[in-house]
């Protein structure tokens, strides 16, 4: 059982069978949830449910999981509750491509309900940490600024969206500057997983941090054989 109670998750997969099974389990263990099968009632749903985490599937008729996914990180409500993709497809270009759109993890169908649901716990867990550990936190590297207070990046005084995830890899990395950290240490700090997920997972995001750093992006500095650390620059 988790030890966060009622917290919100929102579902949204055109599986009726899927959207039960999820709402039962996830009731069970003492979260609010939420489930859609339309997935064209997602922008309203969200905004008057208030989701702590989502969960969407990628393959539906009308609006795509992928399309959501954009659709909730240009939402200021939205941008920065973490988002598992649930789907069929489980090839790798799907979960990078996933990835690349914003998700925070993916769990290819058929799933595993535990292996989902200790996903689910950690997602929010190191949500709830960045938010009690990061307090009146401002980091300054450069014109590069992330507020982990506000929960905010600016970029020479504009700010710039991340997710939740990149959030908190930049913040690590800016936080512990000059020092190496292996991408092995990035999947547990940042992630809270062990190293069953694929190290790519960490290059995947690392290139979407540094393509939203613009000309900044060299702050974030690769060290061949080994992981990332932040530099002045």
């Amino acid at each position: 059982m988790h030890t966060l109670k009622a917290q919100r998750i929102l579902v949204v997969d055109d599986e009726p069978d899927v959207t039960e099974l999820l709402k039962y389990k996830f009731e069970q263990e003492g979260y609010r949830c939420q489930v859609l099968n339309d997935p064209l009632l997602f922008a309203s749903v969200a905004r008057d449910f208030e989701p702590e985490i989502m969960i969407f599937d990628i393959m539906m008729p009308e609006l795509s999981g992928l399309q959501l996914c954009r659709m909730a990180r240009a939402d200021p409500l939205l941008k920065h509750v973490p988002i598992i993709f649930l789907t069929a497809r489980g090839e790798a270009e799907d979960r990078i491509q996933g990835l690349e759109i914003g998700a925070d993890d993916y769990l290819p169908k058929p799933f595993n309900m535990k292996e989902l649901s200790i996903r689910v716990g950690k997602l929010l867990a190191r949500s709830a940490t960045v938010s009690e550990t990061t307090k009146s936190t401002r980091i300054e590297i450069s014109g590069v600024v992330i507020d982990a207070e506000l929960h905010q990046l600016s970029i020479d005084g504009v700010e710039v969206i991340l997710t939740a995830t990149e959030f908190r890899l930049l913040q690590l990395l800016m936080e512990r500057k000059g020092r190496v950290q292996s991408r092995e240490h990035l999947l547990v700090a940042v992630w809270n997983y062990d190293t069953d997920i694929e190290t790519r997972t960490v290059d995947t995001h690392v290139r979407r941090v540094r393509e939203k750093l613009g000309p900044y992006a060299h702050l974030i500095e690769t060290v061949r054989g080994v992981g990332y650390r932040a530099v002045d620059i």
